[in-house]
């Protein structure tokens, strides 16, 4: 009885307890869990950093003991696409998005400038700077570039559009955040720039902050609006954690790299090519196909000019053409001309980091004509060659008659035994020397009279 009545006590205290114990862990764990993830943009906004500021705040909203999401900029913008993306992912969190111009000396030109707008909580680092929000367009149509609007100076229709459209896009973020919608106007159609103290001083920013650590301290206690409601932050106690792109997304970045794309490109091609002259699917065109489809891949992320990469096309097509149909250098220059174009025209922006780097078309360009030149040379050499073989290798080359008559002989060419013709009598031991080869037959003219012609014949 004693030890059943043991057992009772013992079963009741766990029931009575055990509750209290789980919450008291659960309460300790979700305390010692609060992160706050730190992401960061450094560079031009392209794909690569658009699908990895996505991927991870999505993964952050589906975390409970995460209050919220820190984007550090350094940017000089991006592809309006991406851009959009991100934003789209900031506005749809459901967990509030801190962003930070860090470090001191950076930028959140452009691109960035609209990230900053679209966040929670927008904060500078001192001796930062944002604005130059105007959008660039660099194609266009040729009845654009050609109209008298154009040559006044004037914005085109297009242009018209994406500029009205990107001051509407800034004019609601800055309303939807409550900053200074006049500026943001101002910084998309004057291309306006701000330092961190202005940025505050005009409703433009929230706070400023040297690092993250800073941010968290000045954001604790802040009220934002998250969706529909206002939210009061609770960032004490949080832990910075810094979220590095994966290996995925560092590979995206690095084929995404207009170079990098580019010198894919070619690669492609010119193994393509060399595995076309040696039959056989070796390492070249394992390479050369690889490569290629890499940089197709790639190039359908980056804004590309279609007709920049005809003309590259166009231009290997006629180096091409050059090597294999001599034309003393007009396919090979043409073709070196529409290459350097095409290059030019390939990457449609005027952000250098999504661009093709110049030094890069001139020393491939300048391999290509080192080539052209390398194969003319080549060319012009065999053609002025003495030839070793064949009928050709024959004419010039003198011999004796082996037996003559009239016109008609046989005569002895390089221990070769020849029919042979000639306008002259043909005597034995003649020497002579060929004129050309017609067939089997070669036509010969006596290159010294060893005989008199006196009507002997040795037939």
């Amino acid at each position: 009885m004693r030890s059943w009545l043991l057992r009772f006590i013992l079963v009741c205290l766990t029931c009575i307890l055990s509750p209290s114990i789980a919450d008291t862990q659960e309460n300790d764990d979700a305390n010692a869990l609060r992160t706050v993830p730190v992401l960061s943009i450094s560079g031009a906004i392209g794909p690569a950093v658009g699908g990895y500021v996505i991927k991870e705040i999505e993964k952050s909203n589906q975390n409970p003991n995460i209050p919220a999401i820190i984007i550090t900029l350094d940017t000089p913008g991006g592809l309006v696409t991406s851009l959009r993306d991100i934003n789209q992912q900031i506005l749809a969190s459901n967990i509030p998005v801190l962003c930070l111009v860090h470090p001191s000396g950076a930028r959140a030109a452009s691109a960035g400038t609209y990230i900053l707008y679209a966040c929670h909580v927008a904060a500078m680092a001192p001796a930062t700077t944002l604005g130059a929000a105007t959008p660039v367009q660099i194609g266009g149509t040729s009845d654009d570039k050609n109209s008298n609007e154009s040559k006044s100076n004037e914005p085109t229709a297009m242009e018209k559009k994406i500029l009205n459209d990107s001051v509407a896009y800034i004019r609601s973020l800055a309303k939807l955040r409550g900053r200074n919608v006049e500026w943001a106007e101002k910084a998309v159609r004057e291309a306006a720039t701000l330092s961190a103290d202005e940025a505050l001083e005009l409703n433009v920013i929230d706070v400023i902050a040297a690092d993250t650590k800073n941010l968290i301290n000045k954001a604790n206690g802040r009220s934002v609006l998250l969706g529909e409601k206002q939210v009061t932050l609770d960032l004490s106690g949080v832990e910075l954690i810094e979220i590095k792109p994966d290996w995925r997304d560092q590979f995206l970045a690095t084929i995404t790299n207009p170079n990098v794309a580019y010198i894919l490109m070619l690669i492609g091609v010119y193994g393509l090519l060399l595995e076309f002259y040696s039959p056989g699917f070796g390492i070249a065109g394992i390479i050369g196909a690889i490569s290629l489809l890499i940089a197709m891949y790639a190039f359908q992320l980056l804004p590309v000019n279609y007709v920049g990469l005809g003309l590259i096309i166009v231009g290997l097509a006629l180096l091409l053409a050059e090597s294999m149909i001599p034309s003393f250098g007009l396919l090979g220059f043409g073709g070196i001309v529409a290459f350097i174009l095409g290059s030019l025209f390939l990457i449609d922006s005027e952000l250098p980091e999504l661009q093709v780097s110049l030094w890069i078309i001139y020393v491939i360009a300048a391999i290509s004509s080192a080539f052209i030149i390398f194969v003319f040379r080549r060319l012009w050499t065999i053609r002025h060659k003495e030839r070793v073989s064949g009928a050709e290798s024959l004419i010039g080359v003198t011999g004796h008659v082996a037996k003559g008559n009239q016109h008609k002989g046989y005569v002895f060419v390089r221990g070769e035994r020849w029919a042979a013709r000639c306008d002259q009598r043909l005597y034995k031991d003649d020497l002579i020397q060929v004129e050309r080869v017609e067939g089997l037959t070669l036509i010969v003219k006596k290159a010294e009279k060893d005989k008199s012609d006196d009507g002997n014949s040795d037939c």
